[in-house]
């Protein structure tokens, strides 16, 4: 394993960020670490890249102690935070090359890696453009840039996706998926979509506990559930459901009912019979295999 956390504990006070957090991951697979906010993903990523100390647990990257010799392991990381610090009246090449120094690269080595980088990137036309002059999508592939200077093994991503638009999301999307086939890649979000586009492996946590860390595959295929999705033109009452399955409102608010079963047959006809009683509009009905979402939302509500 590339990377292995170990009973990780953190407290704030008498609060528990992090409880006994363990997993792990590896080479050529990009691990989704997901939770809600104020879960401990943030805090479980600056542990282990050395910004803040644990009170108790492991953590090895290739091997070598991140708790006791953050410096040293420092080098094996690539970080891009939430907030991706940025000098913006820095030119682009200028900031790759100021980076890579702070790593101790220097000279042809410095240049090389810098050219690589703006050119992975999508940099090359921006590169003696000042960084406060680009779009947000840009800066994301400067900070991607940045981790990635100092040709580390660990690729941690915080967040890499927050607030870019549908183009700019795809492009970065598949950065990622490239820059992931000779790294090992963590992405920390709470947004199951880019999961389920881009990761392997997948990491719950909610507060600071781990709940859930195994393959995507796995975890939709242990699901034996079946999920109903009605939408009619009125208001539904979940009370109207009670007898068919694990109910509740999905995304278009009280217009749509989920129904989780595992009879979809008879769910579908006791569904039925309530739109008739009740003279209901049927919108649809649509049935459809347990996504990320709704795993996420079971696992975190239980």
């Amino acid at each position: 394993m590339s990377l292995e956390v170990t009973n990780l504990s953190k407290l704030y006070g008498t609060q528990k960020a992090l409880d006994q957090v363990t997993f792990s991951a590896k080479p050529g697979r990009i691990l989704g670490f997901l939770g809600p906010n104020g879960a401990g993903k943030s805090t479980t990523m600056k542990i282990i890249t050395g910004f803040l100390s644990a009170d108790s647990g492991e953590v090895k990257v290739m091997r070598k102690d991140a708790i006791h010799a953050p410096k040293e392991v420092s080098r094996l990381i690539g970080y891009l935070p939430e907030h991706n610090p940025l000098y913006l009246d820095m030119y682009v090449r200028e900031f790759l090359e100021f980076s890579g120094g702070l790593y101790g690269l220097s000279g042809h080595l410095l240049k090389s890696r810098t050219k690589e980088m703006l050119h992975r990137t999508g940099l090359e036309p921006e590169q003696h453009k000042k960084i406060g002059q680009l779009s947000k999508g840009y800066r994301q592939r400067i900070g991607l840039a940045r981790a990635l200077i100092h040709d580390p093994q660990v690729v941690i991503l915080d967040e890499p996706t927050t607030g870019l638009d549908p183009n700019q999301l795809v492009e970065i999307r598949n950065l990622i998926q490239e820059v992931a086939k000779d790294k090992t890649l963590i992405l920390s979000t709470h947004i199951m979509q880019e999961v389920e586009a881009i990761c392997q492996d997948v990491v719950i946590i909610n507060k600071g506990k781990i709940l859930a860390a195994d393959s995507l595959s796995n975890l939709k295929s242990n699901s034996e559930e079946t999920i109903l999705i009605l939408e009619t033109e009125e208001e539904l009452n979940l009370e109207w459901f009670e007898q068919v399955g694990n109910i509740s409102f999905g995304t278009k608010g009280k217009m749509e009912v989920l129904v989780s079963t595992i009879d979809p047959a008879s769910a579908r006809k006791a569904i039925l019979q309530v739109i008739q009683e009740r003279s209901l509009n049927l919108i649809s009905l649509n049935q459809s295999k347990k996504n990320l979402e709704l795993i996420f939302r079971e696992i975190t509500n239980a």
